[in-house]
This record gives C-alpha cells, structure tokens and sequence, in this order.
C-alpha cells in the first residue's frame, strides 16, 4: 500500500498547516489529533483553534502557541495480530 505524501509546516510555533490529512479525530485549546493515510498526528499546545480544514483537498490550518507534534502509526489491531 502507497501512502500519500503529505506535508506539515509550523511558522514561529503559532501556526500550523498541512496538506494529505483525512479528518480531524479530536480538538480542543490544548490538543488538535489529525488522521493522515500513515497513522495520527497529535498537535499539543495551548490556545489553538482551527483555521481551516478541507476534507476534500486534504489542506488543514490552525493557529495558536504549538509546543509539540508527535507523530503516531497506525498500529495492529487485535486480527492484525492474531494473523500476522
């Protein structure tokens, strides 16, 4: 399976965009979580809202003081596992 590329990009830690994102799983001031083909994007900071989102073209952008991005895969789940 092919994953599509994607890009992130954070400007003086107050703004964040990014391109290749399938859907917004959770917000909130402190937390952003965006799914993308690989696995999760987790967004930690504080005061951060959404700029914008398209699901259609895959562009997100949000604002607010960024402290950290902490990439996560798509792990396996329970038949993943069993049936390796």
């Amino acid at each position: 399976m092919e994953v599509q590329p994607h890009t992130l990009n954070i400007e003086q830690c107050k703004k964040l965009s990014a391109t290749g994102i399938d859907s917004v799983d959770a917000f909130s001031d402190k937390q952003i979580i965006l799914s993308y083909p690989a696995g999760k994007i987790v967004v930690s900071g504080n005061g951060m809202k959404i700029a914008g989102f398209s699901k259609s073209s895959g562009s997100f952008s949000a604002n607010g003081e960024i402290t950290s991005v902490r990439y996560t895969g798509r792990g396996l789940g329970l038949k993943g596992r069993l049936f390796k």
